[in-house]
Formats: C-alpha cells, structure tokens, sequence
C-alpha cells in the first residue's frame, strides 16, 4: 500500500464548498471565525472527502516523513509496554522515529488520534485494534499508507496483521482448567473490549463443548488487582461451590487469589485460578500462576518488520501472521478427583 498521490487538499475542500482557501483555513483554525452555515459545509466537505489537515510543512512533506504513528490502548499497560519494546527495537535500528498515542480503548478517540497522526503525514500505521469508525477507514484510505494491526488476527485486516487467536488461547486455557478437574469456572472480564470479548467466546466454546455451564463476573471498569479481588470477593458470597477462575488477564487473576488468601481460600486446592498474558509477577509469585503466555515483544517486532517492509514497497505474500501462544499450567490449577 504506497502513499497515494492524491491525497484531498485545502484547495479540494474549498473547491467543493465554493469558497476560498482561506476561508476553509480560518475554519480549521476558528471555526467561529466564519459563518454558521459556511462551518456546516466545510465539515460536509471535509467528511465526503476524508480531508486530513497536513501540519508538515510542503517542503518536508514532498519526501517520507522517516515517522511511524503507534497507537495503543494505553501506555501503562505492561502487555503493551512489551509490545511497544519490540516495535522500538527494529524502527530505532532503520533509522524511523515512532510517533505514540492511546485511545483509552475507545474507538472515538482513536480516529482522533489517528486524524493527529495523519497529519504529520506519518509513513505508516501500526493499531492495536482491528474494530474501527467508518471515517478511521476512510481517512486511512484516503491517506494510502501502509497500516498493520497487531494482537489479533480475528478478522480481515485494513492491511496487515500480526498476533494470535485469542479465542483459541483463551478456549486452550479453559479446557486445562477443565483437564485438572475443574467443572465450575467462572469467567472474570474487565472493560469489555474486544479482546475481553474474544477471550470470553473462547471460555463458551470451551465450556459448551464439555457440557459446563457457564458464568461470567463483568465490569466496565479498567482492569486492575484490586478489581481482580473484588470481583473474587463477590463470586465467593454468590457462588461458595466455585471451583475455578480464568480471567482476561494477570492483573484480575492475580487480585483474584489476594483475595482467596485473605479468605483463607487454597488455591489450587479449592480454586483453580487462570490468567492471561504471562507477565512476570504472575511466574515469580507462590503458586505460579496458570496463564496463556503470549509473545508480545516478538509481536511487536514482526510488527515494526512487516511495516517497514511495505513502506519500502517490498512483496508481501501473507498478509496475516499468527505467532501463536503458550499454555503454562503453573501451581494455581492442580489435577484432582472428580
């Protein structure tokens, strides 16, 4: 996907209008500068057109800005520092700057974020999600650039794709849960993305196909430890004869067996506990916690490879890599007699 020529311009966007450049100028920079009526139309125009405004200067911006736009969910998220790790570690050596910025797991920030960063007139893109609004897309359409979603590979990409199946990783840990002797498994998720939701299918299908039923102990909220115990706490008073919990990451899984200690809860013993990512405090912790561990860095990486290949206008025959997951059954799930 090469930068397009014809990308929409001020003069497009006064054109359509019927008005001056300047006038289309002074509403991006004032929009009460000019007219009620005028400002409705000049936003028309810039909607149908997927005008993106250039903060690059015309005489830097004839020849590749040596720029990579990153966006992420958030930025103090260990998953993603990993992640942001791995990219750095191949842009920095091609000489490309990386331009961040987090959306707060919300679509409409991100196609903020991604019109800022088009503006700069960026090389590529690199998303962590594969969920966008209809003017993200058409403002990436519109820009040309090559763009690479990375940490799933559920779904057909803009472009490229880099990651694994959640739904499968998430499946795989339930089902060992199941192996050890767990029937009441209970299902932790925070904030509701789509990766919580593709995680919660892959904990249907598993119990589903073993005939389980199933229950999942929601919140809105951001993930954290301390929600992670709570919700524990919780599923403790409504379901004493809980045998298991497999939550959407380390963090719920991690305040989930705080909270069984402070109850006087064993765990394996009378809970099984699973989390997902493999961060480090979940393997040096006693049990070891059971968890999907997940390749983030190397995720990152390949990422930052396959961008740069694209921007340098090199064939790429698959669009989409699954670099797959790993299974650590830990301390925290133990086989018992049923």
């Amino acid at each position: 996907m090469a930068k397009t020529p014809n990308r929409p311009t001020l003069q497009h966007v006064a054109d359509l209008v019927g008005v001056t450049k300047m006038t289309v100028s002074r509403f991006l920079t004032n929009p009460d500068k000019v007219s009620k009526p005028v400002q409705q139309q000049i936003a028309n125009a810039i909607e149908t057109l997927g005008y993106i405004p250039n903060r690059v200067p015309n005489i830097l911006s004839k020849s590749n800005s040596k720029v990579i736009g990153v966006l992420v969910p958030s930025l103090s998220n260990q998953v993603f520092a990993d992640v942001i790790n791995g990219i750095e570690s191949i842009t920095r050596e091609a000489g490309f700057q990386t331009m961040f910025s987090h959306y707060g797991y919300s679509e409409a920030e991100e196609e903020k974020s991604i019109e800022s960063l088009l503006s700069y007139q960026v090389d590529g893109l690199i998303l962590a999600e594969n969920n966008h609004t209809k003017r993200t897309l058409r403002m990436i359409k519109t820009a040309g650039i090559p763009v690479v979603e990375m940490m799933d590979i559920d779904s057909t990409p803009i472009d490229l794709a880099v990651g694994f199946d959640n739904v499968a990783a998430a499946d795989s840990m339930v089902s060992a849960m199941i192996e050890s002797g767990c029937r009441q498994i209970h299902y932790f998720a925070a904030r509701m993305d789509t990766r919580t939701r593709l995680k919660q299918e892959g904990y249907i299908q598993a119990m589903n196909r073993h005939n389980l039923d199933t229950n999942i102990q929601a919140t809105s909220t951001a993930s954290s430890v301390s929600v992670g115990s709570e919700l524990a706490k919780d599923l403790i008073l409504q379901f004493p004869d809980a045998d298991g919990i497999f939550c959407t990451n380390d963090d719920l899984a991690i305040g989930a067996f705080f909270a069984c200690q402070k109850l006087g809860i064993s765990v394996p013993n009378q809970i099984a506990i699973a989390g997902f990512h493999g961060l480090d405090i979940g393997q040096v912790m006693t049990p070891k916690l059971a968890t999907v561990v997940t390749p983030r860095y190397a995720i990152g990486q390949i990422t930052a490879k396959r961008l740069l290949n694209r921007i340098h206008d090199e064939e790429i025959i698959t669009p989409i890599i699954n670099l797959g997951y790993r299974i650590e059954l830990g301390e925290s799930l133990k086989s018992r007699t049923i």
